[in-house]
């Protein structure tokens, strides 16, 4: 497995060497970045604390809600005032983790950054060697507070590669850039003895899921103060099932809790020190991390009720999650048979939903005065079956339904990229250049791009007077909608479409998509055909047709 950064589209280092706001927003998106491309790979040696093919989908979700902080914290900075501070961006990058901590091991990466936090975040000397000293100081830190945030640490887990990477750094007198090294070189070390430390992962062969995205994300912070590519961090051995018949010692094997519970808690230190000796007794896997008043609790129990009614006792819970790891075991078990990755296409026609079928898209069919549901949504990235879905609303008006569905599966582990396309032409466009074979990410941005470049226009019937920003139409009149604006009101379909048409194409054009709704005559098309090549030079004109429930006309120009 490769954890560090691979050669794509990614934020450029922070090449100054300088620990600053700019090298924590680097660091939260490279981190992200090669958790995104590693994930599959952790989640598919995870078998500690629970074999439930969770860990790397986890710390994704967890680095995607700080990155997420650190951006928002950037955004609200203020024109004409002073740019985010180290450690305003260092505190935004722990508290995000820390609301968005997902599972055992990204509630540890989220003490993990807090760790950092606490020291970078206070004053400190400036200079190459004495913020290189300050940064193995915040990583040794790091370690500690993971250590105490744990009920019953355990070796051969990510607080031992943590550790290491400490150690490492702590040996090293330098510029941050030769700390962050050493840490993640040491991190990689240690790793590999893992399996090694912890029965479980010598039996499955495989290194610690936790500790091996640890690693993807100390290699992007060298990346980010070196601007270098870190090495492969390699992973011993294949991932090999434990047998069924053997329990993994010191984890959550055959017989072990049934649920994991993890809610956020807004409650005092002394209240937290008492909740942590009443959530012990119930189960295992206690992680209790934060402060200042703010805390997330992690723990795997039998009753979750009790485990609920403990942090009522201590503060005011809330964001609670509840999950039985036999749903969690089935979902990964129909993980392992998904495709790599699927599009879900919202299709406003029959036509349109056959011709999206057959290139390969699971459809939702759109129908007139039928808003579609974020249920119908979220059915349909399920049924697609696939660890990554890019997701088409292809109606302006669906925009936050997406985002919703989105959402909803990603507890599911699920990754989801909602590109807005507003039309299905412009969903047309994106699906044309859909590569499932390549990476997540650079498919989306062509998708993106793609139908983005394509100008949309929509013909239909207006069914009263009505002012529009072409002017007053009549019942009956033929609207040219073109970018969801109305900007050609006609009298009939056939000459309101070559006038949209000469509007669109009257900025260039390569490729003129025409689909026609069920009652428009096969004569329209030979048409607007006709109208094309007489009136602009190499521009092509591809035609389909929508089917029941579809537009009068929809036409593109890419």
């Amino acid at each position: 497995m490769n954890p560090s950064p691979q050669e794509e589209e990614r934020p450029v280092p922070h090449e100054s060497q300088i620990l600053d706001a700019e090298a924590v927003r680097t660091w939260s998106s490279l981190a992200l970045a090669s958790l995104g491309r590693a994930r599959e790979e952790i989640d598919a040696i995870n078998v500690y604390p629970v074999a439930d093919a969770d860990t790397g989908t986890n710390l994704y979700l967890t680095a995607e809600a700080a990155a997420h902080e650190v951006e928002q914290a950037c955004a609200h900075v203020a024109e004409g005032t002073a740019p985010l501070s180290l450690g305003e961006a260092v505190r935004a990058y722990a508290r995000g983790a820390l609301i968005g901590a997902r599972g055992n091991s990204g509630t540890i990466l989220a003490q993990l950054l807090r760790g950092i936090a606490d020291v970078l975040a206070a004053p400190g000397e400036t200079g190459p060697e004495a913020e290189g000293e300050r940064l193995a100081r915040a990583l040794a830190r790091s370690a500690e507070s993971a250590y105490r945030a744990v009920a019953h640490p355990v070796e051969g887990t990510m607080l031992t590669v943590a550790a290491a990477a400490a150690r490492a750094a702590g040996a090293v007198t330098g510029p941050p850039a030769a700390v962050a090294r050493a840490a993640y070189e040491g991190a990689a070390a240690a790793l590999e003895q893992t399996p090694g430390q912890l029965a479980v992962l010598g039996r499955a062969g495989v290194v610690d899921a936790g500790g091996c995205g640890l690693v993807a994300v100390l290699g992007a912070l060298w990346q980010t103060l070196s601007g270098h590519e870190p090495a492969a961090a390699p992973v011993p051995g294949r991932h090999v099932p434990v047998p069924q018949h053997e329990e993994p010692c010191d984890g959550d094997g055959p017989g072990g809790p049934a649920y994991e519970v993890i809610y956020l808690l807004e409650a005092s230190d002394e209240a937290v020190a008492g909740l942590r000796g009443r959530l012990d007794p119930l189960g295992d896997s206690l992680v209790v991390v934060g402060g200042d008043g703010l805390w997330n609790v992690h723990v795997h129990v039998d009753d979750p009720g009790a485990a609920v009614e403990a942090g009522v006792v201590a503060g005011r819970p809330h964001r609670i999650r509840i999950t039985h790891f036999g749903d969690e075991r089935r979902r990964a078990a129909a993980a392992a048979e998904r495709d790599r990755r699927a599009v879900v296409a919202v299709c406003p026609g029959e036509g349109l939903a056959e011709l999206c079928g057959e290139a390969g898209a699971t459809t939702v069919l759109g129908r007139p005065a039928e808003p579609t549901a974020v249920e119908d949504l979220v059915d349909a990235i399920r049924r697609a079956h696939a660890r990554e879905v890019v997701l088409l609303p292809n109606d302006a008006d669906l925009r936050g339904a997406a985002a919703a569905a989105a959402e909803r599966v990603r507890t599911d582990g699920v990754r989801v990229a909602v590109i807005p396309t507003r039309s299905a032409i412009q969903g047309l466009a994106a699906l044309a250049v859909h590569d499932p074979d390549g990476s997540f990410d650079e498919d989306v941005v062509a998708m993106t791009s793609a139908a983005g470049a394509t100008r949309y226009a929509e013909l239909a019937y207006a069914e009263r007077r009505s002012f529009t920003s072409a002017g007053i139409c009549q019942a009956g009149d033929v609207l040219g909608l073109i970018d969801g604006d109305v900007a050609v009101i006609g009298a009939a379909l056939p000459d309101t479409a070559e006038a949209v048409l000469a509007r669109m194409l009257g900025s260039g054009g390569e490729l003129v998509t025409l689909v026609l709704g069920p009652e428009v005559p096969p004569a329209l098309a030979t048409r607007l055909e006709t109208y094309v090549r007489d009136s602009y030079l190499a521009v092509e004109t591809v035609v389909y047709h929508g089917g029941r429930h579809s537009a009068p006309l929809l036409i593109g120009v890419e």
